[in-house]
């Protein structure tokens, strides 16, 4: 979480690019603005913007892009998503490719200004243009998901290229996810650990996964256990969600590591109570049986619920079967049975044996009522069920 003096990362990537600029550009109020970059590095934050406001409203293109930045991080003033745009669009109409930028992630995050991915598209283009990695990053985040225009992988992979060949670890992971799944070029594992490789050593959290993920399957790389779970601890301990599950994956299988259910639970934990439904399943079979943690079937329960209502098949099945059997809730076959027939539609075959067994103990309209429930149901993502807690 961000505190009001934290320094963003995004503050920082403005700062090197505005650094840039001013390294070829000559102004004669330079020495004011180096007085306030000189503030702003000391953590003056306050004396900085009393500097670089007055040079901003002269037009000073820097000064304006900066005072984006510290009103939209609420650094050295109060956060001010309106007043960010303003500035941002001002060093933006003068050229600015960071201000451009950030412009462009105020209209694709709706801060400041109405979502509009499509004015997004404009003002990451007119900076990737001028040659900024963060833009060409952004732009081909767009094309690759279809956010603005129409999803364009061979775009993406132009866009994420051109930064990763500056540096960017964030495009350079990206590409290696491209070449290790062949998404609008061939695959290419070699191509893949090669990018990932480069994004890892800058401490990229989806590079270390994806090395993981490559040694623990042995594409393009001899299968080796122990540099799998080192690559997915890395990812782990910056909090990807994935990663910790994977970990805890390989103590739970004895995979690089010996079998360790305690560690087992700790890394599963961590990634169930960010949202990770496969984890969360885990978790709730950790309680379920006692593994690694005490023995809990109200526990369990808690945990498939969390994944089952994300509509994790297996978690559903497993809801299904706590009801039908009374554990850690009252015993209720028209919730099991609709739990199991959500699992079935889900390609759990186990969930639609059980529910099949189940109807022979229920009445016509336990079961009428059942699919009713199932019918009605309608998947929760993680946001919406974290505001209901």
């Amino acid at each position: 979480m961000k505190t009001h003096w934290k320094i963003p990362i995004e503050f920082l990537q403005l700062l090197l690019a505005l650094s840039l600029l001013l390294g070829t550009q000559t102004t004669v109020k330079a020495d004011k603005f180096d007085e306030g970059n000189a503030a702003f590095t000391a953590g003056n934050y306050q004396k900085a913007f009393e500097l670089y406001q007055p040079l901003a409203e002269d037009g000073n293109v820097w000064a304006q892009a900066f005072l984006g930045s510290m009103y939209e991080y609420g650094t050295g003033v109060p956060k001010d998503y309106t007043e960010a745009v303003k500035w941002y669009r001002k060093a933006a109409e003068q050229g600015s490719a960071a201000a451009q930028t950030n412009l462009g992630r105020a209209y694709s995050n709706g801060r400041g200004v109405p979502l509009d991915y499509k004015e997004a598209i404009k003002w990451y283009r007119e900076a990737a243009e001028q040659g900024l990695s963060f833009a060409q990053s952004d732009l081909g985040k767009a094309y690759y998901s279809g956010n603005g225009v129409p999803r364009n992988y061979k775009e993406a992979f132009k866009w994420h290229q051109k930064a990763a060949l500056q540096g960017l670890a964030e495009s350079q992971a990206v590409l290696g996810g491209m070449y290790h799944e062949g998404n609008g070029i061939p695959r290419d594992y070699k191509k893949a650990f090669k990018w990932f490789q480069k994004a890892a050593e800058q401490k990229n959290s989806f590079a270390q996964y994806g090395l993981g993920e490559m040694y623990r399957e042995g594409n393009g790389v001899p299968q080796d256990y122990k540099e799998s779970i080192k690559w997915f601890r890395e990812a782990a301990e910056q909090g990807n969600s994935e990663a910790q599950f994977n970990v805890g994956r390989m103590y739970l299988q004895g995979q690089g590591v010996a079998r360790d259910y305690v560690k087992t639970a700790m890394w599963i934990r961590k990634a169930a109570r960010q949202g990770h439904g496969r984890a969360q399943t885990y978790l709730g079979n950790l309680y379920d049986s006692g593994k690694g943690v005490h023995q809990d079937s109200f526990e369990a329960v808690k945990w498939y619920r969390k994944a089952a209502e994300q509509g994790i098949a297996a978690a559903q099945a497993n809801l299904g079967n706590m009801y039908a059997q009374g554990k850690g809730v009252p015993q209720d076959y028209v919730k099991a049975h609709k739990w199991y027939n959500l699992a079935g539609a889900g390609g759990n075959n186990q969930g639609k044996q059980n529910r099949d067994v189940l109807e022979k103990k229920m009445t016509p309209s336990q079961v009428t009522e059942a699919q009713k429930l199932a019918s009605e149901w309608k998947p929760k993502t993680w946001k919406e069920l974290s505001q209901q807690n």
